[in-house]
């Protein structure tokens, strides 16, 4: 008689073996091998015998459709990504704060801001945000920037003085022309004017918020702020650039081509001639 213990196993055994591979019909050759389990004693069962018929390979299991479901539940419902504007206007910000996350660009970095390659953008300075248009750059786009002052109003007015920060003070550029001496006017190689400004003269100067030494023997300088507003002060102005003017912007576009291929072309040459005294 076999143990019960023994049984579950070759029942598991028994619902392996494929009907095809059995003589009779599943029902008898299931019975004919209980009868021939049963009698046999536990010793000759563990043993190996060629009677058997061969065991399958492999058993597939084929998932269900609840486990398909499953696999793709995330991909159907992914998290959100949190996109949108991280600073209201007027907050404010210091360099490196981002204020709006987007994918592509709904708006543009303005002033005083920088975008980042997931068209994050962040600021660059200290100051207050601004959401504003700027018809002069686009007429349609919208930017993002940020001010020194709460109150400013951007975009700021093209050819105004830029502002900058010292020591977190926001200051403007000062006019500084009259605090030369005529006779201590220097003329430089270069065409620059350069003026010595000694003590007394420094005296003149306007009071700063915060204080600034300058040594006995501090040589002026123009400023390039203050060249380039040259054009400004003897009434010159430049012809207004035309998106529109397909023309011209060919011709700025061959004409750099052209610099490119000289430059290159020089650039071979200078290799041709170090070869040619290398090898000499």
């Amino acid at each position: 008689m076999l143990q019960p213990r023994l049984r579950a196993p070759f029942r598991v055994l028994e619902r392996a073996f494929a009907p095809s591979l059995l003589s009779s019909s599943p029902l008898q050759s299931s019975q004919s091998f209980l009868s021939r389990t049963t009698s046999a004693s536990p010793s000759s069962i563990l043993k190996p015998t060629s009677s058997l018929p061969f065991l399958p390979l492999s058993i597939f299991r084929h998932a269900s459709h609840a486990t398909q479901g499953r696999a793709n539940a995330k991909a159907r419902d992914p998290a959100g990504k949190r996109l949108g504007a991280k600073k209201t206007g007027e907050q404010y910000v210091i360099p490196g704060n981002i204020i709006f996350r987007q994918r592509g660009t709904k708006w543009f970095p303005g002033e005083n801001c920088a975008m980042g390659r997931d068209h994050t953008i962040y600021a660059t300075e200290a100051g207050y945000v601004k959401y504003y248009l700027d018809p002069e750059r686009h007429p349609n786009r919208k930017y993002i920037g940020v001010s020194f002052e709460r109150d400013g109003i951007l975009p700021t007015p093209r050819n105004a003085p830029t502002k900058r920060r010292l020591n977190m003070v926001e200051a403007p550029r000062v006019e500084v022309s009259e605090m030369a001496v005529e006779s201590d006017l220097v003329t430089v190689e270069d065409g620059t004017t350069v003026a010595h400004v000694g003590a007394t003269e420094r005296a003149n100067l306007p009071a700063a918020k915060t204080e600034v030494q300058l040594r006995p023997g501090y040589m002026y300088r123009e400023a390039n702020w203050q060249i380039g507003r040259a054009a400004e002060k003897a009434g010159i102005t430049a012809k207004e650039f035309d998106r529109r003017n397909r023309w011209m912007a060919w011709r700025k576009r061959k004409a750099r081509a052209e610099r490119a291929a000289q430059m290159k072309s020089l650039k071979n040459k200078k290799k041709a001639s170090k070869k040619g005294k290398g090898g000499r």
